[in-house]
């Protein structure tokens, strides 16, 4: 099984929102927050909340395709942000808080692509998807303490959840998905 295993990477606003919605799913062996698609080398939270680094809060999903595929995943990335907001997501606002897709071979790529001109054309949302896909690159894990916060912090979490505006987002355009 061990050489199944495959690597999604998803930029989708605050990276703690992120996490939970695939930690659920059989076959995703872990979910990890980190940073990505920057210059600086082994940023930190603060360095990358500055907006100098190029970096996106990203999440890194380990899985087994033969159990949950690529195109199960970019479904639920889609569900949990809102991909017409060129500038952030909900309440975080700047470039580490942007959306994007980074796919790592060259299936991955097709099949981001194909999930964003459905989803277009869809007509679930007015305005255009603007999320990005680019190739992946270097991936930086978060400060521990980010990691699986939804489960160390939930009281923090399900507060901030709501009150950034996701929870009503998504709802609103995907219905009640948990």
């Amino acid at each position: 099984m061990g050489d199944t295993l495959k690597k999604a990477t998803f930029a989708g606003g605050c990276f703690w929102c992120m996490v939970k919605p695939f930690d659920k799913y059989e076959g995703v062996v872990s979910v990890m927050s980190g940073y990505t698609g920057g210059t600086m080398e082994n940023p930190t939270y603060e360095e990358v909340c500055s907006n100098q680094t190029g970096h996106y809060e990203a999440i890194q999903i380990t899985y087994n395709p033969d159990i949950i595929p690529y195109e199960t995943l970019l479904h639920i990335f889609w569900m949990q942000i809102d991909p017409t907001d060129k500038g952030g997501q909900f309440y975080d606002r700047g470039k580490s808080y942007e959306t994007a897709i980074f796919y790592h071979d060259e299936e991955q790529r097709m099949a981001a692509e194909k999930s964003k001109a459905k989803l277009q054309q869809s007509g679930r949302f007015a305005a255009p998807i603007v999320t990005p896909i680019f190739p992946a690159s270097v991936f930086y894990k978060a400060e521990e303490y980010h990691q699986q916060y939804y489960e160390k912090n939930p009281n923090h979490y399900n507060a901030y959840h709501v009150g950034s505006g996701r929870a009503a987002f998504i709802n609103k355009h995907w219905g009640d998905v948990k």
